[in-house]
C-alpha cells in the first residue's frame, strides 16, 4: 500500500520545512534507510530518511519550496499503485521536468471565421507550439540573464539578447557570448571602450553582481541575533593569559595518547586546544554558578548541568551543538562528544535535540587567526567566551626578564541582567587560572 512521505518536525520551533534537494527521482526504487531528500529548517540542512519499501511514485514538492509540517512530500508505493487519492490537487513543484519541458503540446483546429484580410488558422501551423511560447519564438515574460558588461555592450550594439544564447550559469550571456555573435554577423572586433570594459570585468576577481534568497537558516541566525543585541543588555571583558602552558600539556598528553593507541585498537584521538578550553569552562563553572543561568519571564533559572555549545562554521553558516554534561565528562569522552557533534554539523546529520538546550556558549576564531572578538550572546544563555589566536609575543619572564612567550586572549561577553561585572571578573580570572595551568583541572 502506497505511503504519503510528509513533512517531518525537524526542529522545536520549526513551523515550515524548504525542500532543498531530492537525492531519489520519481521511479527510483526505496529502501528504509535510504536518503530522500534535504531538508532545510529554522536550524540547520538535515537529510529526509525514507522508512518504506517500494517505488518513489511521486515528487509532490519541487526542489526549492516550502511546506508545513505534516503535509505531503513524495509518495511510495508499488509499480503501478493507483495513487490519484492521495495526490493533493495542487502539488508545489518548482520546474518541470525534463520529459514535461520537452513536451509539445498538439492544439486542435477548431472552426472559426476568418475576417477579411486575416491569415486562416490552417496557414498558421500551431501543431508543434510549446507553452508559453508565441509564434516568434519568444517565451513570454522571459527574463534574460546577462552579465553587466554584456547588457552594457548589447545597448551600444544594439542588439536584443533576447537573441542570444548563453553560455554561463542558468543561460547567463556573458561577454564572450556577445563576441561570438558579432563576430558571425559580421560587426568585428570590439572597440577600445569596450576593451575597456572588458579590463575592468576580468579584474573583478570572482565577485559579481547577483541576488539570492534568504536561507531559513540565515533569516533565523539574523533574527536571533537581533533579538539578542536589543534585548539583552550586554556588557564584556576581556582578558589576555599565558597560553604557552595550554599548548605544552596539548603536546604532551598527544605524544601519550599517540603512544597508547599504538598498543590498542581504538581510533586515533588528538586532543584539541578547543577541547581544553571547553574543559576549563566545564571545570570553572562549577564555582560561579550565576554564569550557569538564564533569565525567565518572572525568574532567574539556575541549572545543575553544563550543557555547552560551541561554535561550527558550516556552508550556509553557523551552528552551535550542544555537549550536555559537560562537567560530568572527562577531557577524552568530551574530546569525542566535541569530534562526533562536529562531524555530524558538517554532514548535516545533527538532530534537533543536539541544537538545542545549551546553559553556556563557546566561540573560537583563533584558528582563523582573529586575535580578539567579543561574542554576541546565545540566548537563553548568561554569557559567551570568545577565543582568539594564540600570539609569539614578548612576555615578562618570572624573573622580571624580556622572554619569548605566546599569550591568547579571551573575551566575555554577559547578560547584564544575570551577571554582575565583578561575578564576571571573578569567572574570567578562574578560567585564566585553570588555562594557565591545565594541571588544576585534573585535580
Amino acid at each position: 500500500m502506497a505511503q504519503v512521505i510528509e513533512m517531518p518536525k525537524l526542529s522545536d520551533t520549526m513551523a515550515v520545512g524548504t525542500v532543498v534537494k531530492w537525492h531519489k527521482t520519481k521511479g527510483d526504487t526505496v529502501s528504509n534507510g535510504d536518503i530522500l531528500a534535504e531538508i532545510e529548517t529554522d536550524k540547520a540542512t538535515m537529510e529526509l530518511e525514507n522508512f518504506d519499501e517500494g517505488i518513489l511514485l511521486d515528487i509532490i514538492v519541487g526542489e526549492g519550496n516550502e511546506a508545513p509540517i505534516g503535509s505531503p512530500l513524495a509518495i511510495v508505493g508499488n509499480q503501478g499503485e493507483d495513487i490519484s487519492s492521495l495526490i493533493p490537487s495542487e502539488s508545489i513543484k518548482s520546474e518541470p521536468t525534463s520529459d514535461e519541458k520537452h513536451q509539445e503540446i498538439e492544439i486542435e483546429p477548431t472552426e472559426e471565421k476568418t475576417l477579411p484580410g486575416e491569415s486562416s488558422p490552417e496557414k498558421l501551423n500551431l501543431q508543434n507550439v510549446r507553452p508559453e511560447q508565441d509564434i516568434s519564438g519568444k517565451k513570454e515574460n522571459e527574463r534574460i540573464i546577462a552579465s553587466p558588461l554584456a547588457k552594457k555592450i548589447a545597448a551600444d550594439k544594439n542588439i536584443d539578447l533576447s537573441t542570444i544564447t548563453g553560455s554561463g550559469p542558468r543561460g547567463r550571456v556573458t561577454k564572450i557570448d556577445l563576441e561570438q555573435h558579432i563576430g558571425q554577423v559580421g560587426d568585428g572586433p570590439l572597440s577600445d571602450s569596450k576593451q575597456m570594459y572588458n579590463d575592468i570585468e576580468d579584474s573583478t576577481g570572482i565577485l559579481s553582481d547577483k541576488v539570492i534568497p534568504i536561507t531559513k537558516m540565515r533569516s533565523v541566525i539574523a533574527s536571533r541575533l537581533l533579538e539578542s543585541k536589543t534585548t539583552i543588555p550586554h556588557f564584556y571583558l576581556q582578558k589576555e593569559i599565558n597560553a604557552k602552558p595550554l599548548h605544552l600539556t596539548r603536546a604532551a598528553m598527544n605524544k601519550k595518547l599517540a603512544i597508547t593507541q599504538g598498543h590498542s585498537n581504538s581510533s586515533e584521538l588528538k586532543i584539541t586546544v578547543n577541547d581544553l578550553i571547553l574543559k576549563a569552562c566545564a571545570e570553572t563553572i562549577k564555582w560561579h554558578p550565576q554564569i550557569n543561568t538564564s533569565w525567565e519571564k518572572n525568574e532567574i533559572k539556575y541549572y545543575k548541568s553544563i550543557n555547552l555549545a560551541f561554535g561550527v562554521a558550516i556552508e550556509d553558516g553557523l551552528l552551535t551543538p550542544v555537549i550536555r554534561g559537560a562537567n560530568a565528562l572527562s577531557l577524552r569522552a568530551l574530546s569525542i562528544e566535541a569530534k562526533a557533534l562536529i562531524a555530524k554539523a558538517r554532514n548535516k546529520k545533527l538532530m534537533p535535540d543536539e541544537m538545542t538546550g545549551s546553559t553556556f556558549t563557546v566561540t573560537n576564531l583563533g584558528m582563523f587567526g582573529v586575535d580578539f572578538f567579543s561574542g554576541i550572546i546565545n540566548p537563553p544563555n548568561a554569557a559567551i567566551l570568545s577565543v582568539g589566536a594564540s600570539v609569539d609575543k614578548a612576555v615578562i619572564g618570572p624573573c622580571g626578564n624580556v622572554i619569548a612567550g605566546q599569550t591568547m586572549m579571551l573575551g566575555l561577553s554577559c547578560d547584564h541582567r544575570l551577571v554582575d561585572g565583578a561575578v564576571a571578573a571573578n569567572f574570567l580570572k578562574s578560567l585564566a587560572e585553570n588555562l594557565e595551568n591545565p594541571a588544576n583541572m585534573f585535580i
